[in-house]
């Protein structure tokens, strides 16, 4: 295996603007809302930023294909930029982009930034007039909630439990995730809910209600990387944050064509999460990470990657959830900040959302969420289907 990027980058500035329902907002001023708090958290000048990566799903419904919306908006100094997509984990791709620009030596400063706006079409969910042609021949009707509810039906009979039993330790993952957004100021939905409330909302597409699903917001997110050496001058109080490893895995039909696979797990997640493991040193991921933020975009998605993660034994994921330990006093906290549950997702921005959150725990700066000295966090990202998706893994720790 490659010698790989572990500490070679350091993330020295970070933004992100409230989620929700923006409408007082463009795409550019969600931007702008973002880099702005992260130049500043950075300190240094818009003009020591040498390139830019920038994540942007919806291009229909946004500021356009190219990258010179970021370009315009943050008034960058002529330099380059690139627009990126990679499904939900778009936001995470403009990070990679950044951080292999400075890990390779082609950069010294480089800016990774996503946003969405999606409210403004007033679409009940993510507003696709097609997915390509692929999937409009293959899967005409395909649905979200869906595809990830068959997720759900296949657990259940690959492991040989009761459904009620699957419901309950969904319900604690989504009562879970609306405690932790109660304590985050930038969250979308700020409100607790009781598990009794989860369990009987109306159906979305069984077995999941309506508290299973993630909705639908604006937001816009921001990273800053430089190499070690430079951010030793400019990093203040508190610990260095420097990325461990980067790893990206996609489907390539095995899962469509079920050769192999029996619809209860990510297969992506479990190849990307290893070679992360392997790239940061990660010998045991339960003992030696001190906290995850995973793509909730259902609560049976983060229980099931719990499993692929390798934090859960196979088909003990569900057990795991319910003894709590994966909540904020648990062994490993999850979705500190509230997740998709709790933030929705603006696609190009939930990747650096995340990575976000790890950034302020890592550096002490979480308020109410704060955990004791954490050292290393993890993110995830899965985009697309569970038999055709992209995954993406970053891990992010002190150095």
């Amino acid at each position: 295996m490659a010698e790989g990027i572990r500490d070679k980058v350091a993330i020295v500035g970070m933004g992100c603007t409230r989620f929700g329902e923006r409408w007082d907002c463009s795409a550019e001023d969600l931007m702008v809302e973002a880099f702005e708090e992260a130049l500043a958290d950075a300190n240094i000048e818009r003009d020591r930023i040498e390139a830019a990566w920038f994540g942007l799903s919806s291009d229909d419904q946004g500021p356009g294909k190219s990258a010179l919306s970021l370009s315009t908006a943050l008034r960058l100094p002529n330099i380059a930029a690139t627009r990126v997509e990679n499904m939900c984990a778009t936001g995470t791709e403009a990070l990679r982009g950044a951080v292999y620009g400075v890990a390779s030596g082609a950069y010294d400063v480089a800016l990774a930034l996503g946003v969405e706006k999606l409210k403004d079409t007033g679409y009940g969910g993510l507003p696709e007039r097609t997915k390509g042609t692929f999937e409009d021949l293959w899967f005409p009707s395909v649905t979200a909630p869906g595809s990830f509810a068959q997720f759900a039906s296949s657990y259940v009979e690959a492991h040989g439990i009761d459904m009620e039993q699957l419901k309950e330790a969904m319900a604690h993952v989504s009562w879970k995730s609306h405690e932790n957004g109660a304590k985050n100021p930038k969250a979308h939905l700020r409100k607790r809910v009781d598990k009794d409330k989860i369990l009987n909302a109306p159906m979305i597409a069984y077995p999941l209600g309506l508290f299973d699903c993630c909705g639908v917001s604006d937001g816009s997110a921001c990273a800053i990387v430089t190499t070690p050496a430079i951010a030793e001058k400019l990093v203040g109080e508190g610990p260095m944050v420097t990325v461990k490893s980067m790893q990206l895995a996609l489907s390539n039909g095995s899962e469509i064509g079920f050769d192999g696979w029996d619809g209860s797990y990510a297969l992506t997640t479990r190849l990307a999460s290893q070679r992360a493991y392997r790239e940061a040193g990660i010998e045991n991921p339960r003992e030696e990470l001190d906290l995850i933020e995973v793509h909730d975009c259902f609560s049976v998605t983060e229980l099931v990657t719990m499993e692929d993660l390798g934090l859960s034994k196979p088909g003990e994921g569900w057990r795991d959830v319910l003894a709590g330990t994966f909540d904020a006093d648990g062994e490993v906290p999850c979705n500190l900040d509230g997740g998709l549950k709790c933030f929705g997702h603006p696609i190009g921005a939930t990747g650096l959302r995340m990575v976000y959150e790890i950034y302020l725990q890592l550096r002490g700066q979480a308020g109410d969420r704060q955990l004791d000295t954490p050292k290393l966090g993890l993110t995830h990202n899965l985009g697309g289907f569970p038999n055709k998706n992209v995954c993406s893994i970053s891990v992010i720790g002190t150095c």
